[in-house]
This record gives C-alpha cells, structure tokens and sequence, in this order.
C-alpha cells in the first residue's frame, strides 16, 4: 500500500465555529479522522506547517509547504495538502513553480463547508484526493475538488459557496473521481527528470486592474516602485486612449532598467491576443511586450514571481516566462517567436 503525507495549512476544512465566524481550529489529525475509509485506499502520516485562513497565505508560507515535501519527498509516495479555497488556485499554481519535475503527485484539496458539519464537501474532496494520489500514475502538482483533478497552474475559483467552486481553464481535466474510481483523461507520462525544489519569489511584482476611467497616475508611482508590471486589460488585450500618454512616458523613462510589463486579460477563457486590435498591437510592438496569452491569472503572477526571484535578466526572463512548466501554457515555443 503506497504512503502519502498529509499537510495540514488549515483553510476551511479545518475550521470550527466561533462567536467571530468561522476560524481554522481542527489539526491535521483531527481533518484526517473524519476520514476512515483512506485506510483501504493507502497509509497516511500527518503533519501540521501552518493553521491558517487562507487569505492569510503568502509567499512565505509557500516555502514552509515546500520545505515539507522536500524533507519528506523520499519517504513518501505523494502527498495531500489540505488548503482553503480562497487561495488555492494561486498556491497550485506557485508551488507548480517551486516544485518542478515531480514524478510523485503533489495534490492540494479543501472544501466550502468544515469537516465537521453534518453536510459537507470535505470528505469526498480529500478522499477523493487520496485516491488520486495513491494512484501509481498521479504526478506533479494537481487539484482535485468535486471529483475532478485539475492541473496546478489551470485552476481558477470561479463560485464562492458552491461545490464545483473550481474550474479548469483553457485545459481539460486531466481526470475524474466517481464512486471512488479514478478515470483519466490525460493520461501522464513520467519524464525521468529528478525533482527540483525553489524557495526564492520576489515580491516585486504588481497587478493593475484596468477599468474604464482609471486614472493616469497610478502607472506613474507603480512603474517607481515595481519591476514587473502585470496589466488585466479587457477583451484580447489593449491600452486605453486615456493611459496612453503616461504608458508611453513611463516605459520610454524605464527603457535602460530590468522594468517589464506583461499583459493578461480579465477574461477567464481563451486567453490574449494583443496583435487583433489597434489598441494592443502598437504597444506590443513598440515595446516587445509580453503577454500572458492562455495562461491563468495566478499562473502569470506566481511565475513571474519565481523567474524573478531568481535574478533573470529581461532576456532571461522572456525566455522561462514562455518555457512551459506543468502544462501552464499552450505552444509556448511559438509564442515566444511573436
């Protein structure tokens, strides 16, 4: 029988009630016994890195999971880690970064209700994620939540209290889970790579949200003090007429520095195409800009926060950012080419 780690983060899987609301209270040991059936699916060991709300999760808590799978990645045949949902999509994607080439599946779960309500998701999710992760096949990092498995870097929580709070974008699900059986879509092919760890993000990365109106002179303390500008522009991607003088000002005044600006899209699905309008395409051009094209949100902003961390020049940068990693980008190698 294969043996998985548990790694308790807390998250609302763990919570208990309080006079204040809801609050991560229950350990690892005590998520895990509301589970007794993962005796005839593998053996599980636990241990406890952090007991927190998920929108408490940062990237230094990143490296405590991380830390936790490196000093036991040889002990164990894959590993399940309990999260909260509100951040889960950005920790799949930041730890598909930080732990590459992992041919021992590393498998994040959580739930919308506690485990210890009468009703709830918890114990199907985690189940259902021992199962996936006790299956010889299973590898690299992946979500499963509501039966379905769903890569690392393609997750995305599009419903706040539903079950099926977490989608897949713009990449099939790599399986499912039904009455405790595992059905594959994708099927994973082991690479033969060793494992690498990485512990440096920087935080030197910045989100703008473009909306219609926004001001000028945000880009100008933004660009001062960020070196990698992340633009959510609308549709396919594009600057508005009314950012355009200051835009322009800005890139011509950092040129010779490491500052860089990508774009991405508030789109959930199909991704950026900055070359379709004439908003995007003079930009793009003047600048040799990069863009997000299909990958996700948290998938762009926790790479970026990886390739910087490392110190990677612009060119550098371009380079990995367009270099595919746990299936977060469709024909990466064309695009780097654009």
């Amino acid at each position: 029988m294969r043996k998985i780690l548990m790694i308790g983060t807390g998250g609302t899987i763990a919570c208990k009630q309080t006079e204040d609301g809801l609050t991560p209270g229950l350990t690892a040991e005590d998520v895990l016994a509301y589970i007794p059936a993962v005796k005839n699916v593998c053996d599980v060991e636990v241990t406890q890195v952090m007991n927190i709300d998920s929108t408490n999760m940062t990237p230094e808590y990143w490296k405590k999971i991380v830390k936790a799978i490196e000093d036991n990645y040889d002990n164990f045949d894959g590993f399940v880690i309990c999260h909260g949902t509100d951040t889960l999509a950005y920790t799949a994607a930041a730890l598909s970064y930080m732990i590459q080439d992992s041919e021992k599946p590393i498998v994040i779960t959580g739930s919308q209700k506690p485990i210890n309500r009468e009703i709830t998701d918890a114990k199907t999710n985690l189940l259902d994620s021992f199962i996936y992760a006790a299956d010889e096949e299973s590898q690299n990092v992946c979500i499963v939540f509501d039966g379905k498995v769903i890569c690392g870097t393609r997750a995305k929580k599009d419903r706040a209290k539903s079950y099926n709070a977490f989608s897949s974008i713009n990449f099939p699900y790599l399986a499912v889970i039904q009455d405790n059986m595992l059905i594959r879509y994708i099927k994973e092919t082991k690479t033969g790579k060793t494992v690498r760890f990485y512990y440096d993000m920087s935080d030197r990365i910045c989100l703008l949200k473009l909306f219609p109106g926004m001001k000028s002179d945000v880009l100008s303390y933004i660009f001062a003090n960020y070196d990698v500008i992340v633009l959510e522009s609308f549709g396919v991607g594009g600057i508005p007429e009314t950012l355009m003088e200051t835009f322009y000002k800005e890139m011509d005044r950092w040129r010779d520095t490491d500052k860089l600006v990508v774009m991405t899209t508030q789109v959930a699905n199909e991704g950026s195409n900055m070359t379709v309008y004439e908003v995007g395409r003079k930009v793009k051009h003047d600048f040799h800009m990069i863009e997000a094209y299909d990958m996700t949100l948290e998938a762009t902003i926790t790479k970026l926060m990886w390739v910087k961390g490392m110190g990677c020049s612009n060119e550098q940068l371009r380079d990995l950012f367009y270099t595919e990693i746990n299936r977060d980008m469709l024909f990466a190698g064309k695009k780097r080419a654009v």
